[in-house]
């Protein structure tokens, strides 16, 4: 069953799942699903949040919904524990939220090909902390989508009792 956090609508065979049906079980999305994000949830299911409520959004708007919904999934495709990246040890190495996105833009390029629309919405999702602004709209969504999302998996399972993953 694949869910977003506060939507009850199986994802599998809808619109949204037309756009990302060629990447969302691919092997480098999967192991997404054995890190832990935000404390309450996995990095893979931070990822299907961010796609899916950033694709509702692009789409109501009239954007580009398919590559928001494709780059959403993407944005965090990195293997780390973010926790342990920057611990005090090297002071001379960028910040996890400066530089990750470099790693996953590098990671998404591999497993498929990325649009430039696409690589300024993985690029620049961390906006302000990333070098560029954001040069499109969906960039912008995909941004406050990010920050939503986090604040709800952070939130919404400690008022509930609930996990928020999707295995």
């Amino acid at each position: 069953m694949l869910k977003a956090i506060c939507s009850s609508k199986e994802l599998t065979g809808s619109r949204y799942y037309d756009c990302v049906y060629d990447i969302i079980f691919c092997p480098q999305l999967g192991k997404l699903k054995n890190i832990t994000h935000h404390i309450c949830t996995t990095r893979f299911q931070h990822c299907v949040n961010v796609s899916y409520h950033s694709y509702l959004i692009c789409r109501k708007l009239h954007l580009n919904a398919r590559s928001a919904a494709r780059a959403g999934l993407m944005h965090d495709l990195f293997y780390y524990d973010r926790k342990e990246y920057n611990s005090g040890k090297d002071k001379n190495q960028p910040s996890h939220s400066a530089m990750h996105s470099q790693l996953a833009l590098r990671n998404a390029s591999s497993l498929t090909h990325i649009t430039d629309l696409e690589r300024d919405m993985i690029e620049n999702h961390m906006w302000p902390l990333t070098h560029h602004m954001p040069r499109y709209a969906e960039t912008y969504i995909i941004t406050l989508v990010d920050k939503y999302c986090a604040v709800l998996e952070f939130l919404l399972p400690r008022l509930t009792g609930t996990k928020n993953t999707v295995k």
